[in-house]
């Protein structure tokens, strides 16, 4: 991954809204979530919505298909590992890492 791409999705990333859009989507799997449903669950108007999810899809990071009248938007999982792996490609100093499962106390430093 080039560095310029990185940085592409990360900023696509670093927003509250898309940030829980992009959640919700990676917990719904390669199905995917209708776009109305996503608005619904995230208390988004559909318009802001649609604004947040496009600049994801312009980052690599989502896509979208029609079905019927609806639009589905699904994670590109191999763009999302793509990008874990250039974050970690030189992690603990060369060493095999270990990955633990997230800590659900967690809470970044403000």
């Amino acid at each position: 991954m080039e560095t310029k791409d990185a940085v592409k999705a990360l900023s696509a990333l670093a927003h509250e809204a898309r940030l829980a859009a992009y959640r919700q989507l990676v917990q719904a799997g390669s199905a995917g979530i209708q776009a109305g449903q996503l608005a619904d669950t995230l208390g988004m108007p559909p318009s802001s919505l649609s604004f947040h999810l496009k600049e994801l899809i312009n980052a690599g990071l989502l896509e979208s298909k029609q079905e019927g009248r609806y639009v589905i938007y699904s994670v590109k999982f191999q763009a999302m590992s793509t990008l874990l792996d250039y974050l970690t490609e030189n992690c603990c100093a060369g060493d095999r890492c270990v990955v633990t499962s997230p800590n659900p106390s967690f809470k970044p430093e403000n």
